[in-house]
């Protein structure tokens, strides 16, 4: 089943309590973390999400882009996200890493960036729970997708399959209603959207249509065939 992640980076901030519950169905609220040096943007930290996850019964799922997430990453399971996504170019012991978002009882996710390829990572996707492939360059949000990392996307979910794994496979950056469909095709199965939800009239029906158009995909896609 496909899952919706809208994300807050295209909500309005002084109002992300509302926010959230406006996006009502979303399987979970996606949070990017940046901290201007990892990424030329700086956003939210541990306050706001503790304050969130408060606000919330939709379950958090945390994009760290940031440096050092070996020592922050933690923070963010203890400040009630569900999910913590650090990446695989700032972290310095991934596995451990990844082993230590478990204990503390989150799901542990990596993310790469558009050049970052996959392969060099295969013998760690056990020790994960969601591998996030970035679809544009990380940092902002609004930005076009890349088409380009359609095979990208493609090969993770073959290297899935090889493992014969339970590893969701997530995409973000310029996930649309004009996209989706491609994205799905190729082997996502998590979709991160920002604009596509929060600038529509009505985001949780933005949620809905969105996933409806993922699911028709992917009921007929080769990779899903007994997945």
């Amino acid at each position: 089943m496909a899952q919706i992640n809208p994300s807050i980076l295209s909500a309005d901030f002084a109002r992300l309590a509302d926010e959230a519950k406006a996006v009502d169905g979303a399987d979970w609220l996606h949070v990017d973390v940046m901290d201007n040096h990892f990424v030329p943007n700086l956003t939210l930290g541990v306050p706001i999400v503790e304050s969130l996850a408060r606000a919330t019964d939709t379950p958090l799922d945390c994009h760290l882009m940031i440096e050092d997430p070996d020592r922050w990453a933690p923070r963010y399971v203890e400040a009630g996200a569900g999910s913590v996504t650090f990446h695989a170019e700032a972290a310095a012991a991934p596995v451990r890493l990844a082993r230590e978002i478990r204990a503390k009882g989150a799901r542990a996710s990596m993310a790469l960036k558009p050049a970052t390829p996959v392969e060099p990572f295969e013998d760690l996707l056990p020790e994960l729970d969601m591998l996030l492939i970035m679809t544009v360059e990380p940092g902002f949000g609004g930005q076009a997708f890349l088409d380009i990392m359609l095979p990208k996307i493609r090969r993770t979910r073959e290297l899935i399959a090889k493992h014969g794994l339970e590893l969701w496979l997530q995409v973000d950056g310029g996930v649309t209603e004009s996209t989706i469909e491609r994205c799905a095709e190729a082997g996502a199965d998590v979709f991160v959207a920002g604009s596509a939800v929060y600038g529509a009239a009505d985001p949780a029906a933005a949620v809905a249509s969105l996933r409806a158009r993922a699911e028709a995909v992917t009921a007929t896609a080769p990779w899903a065939c007994g997945h």
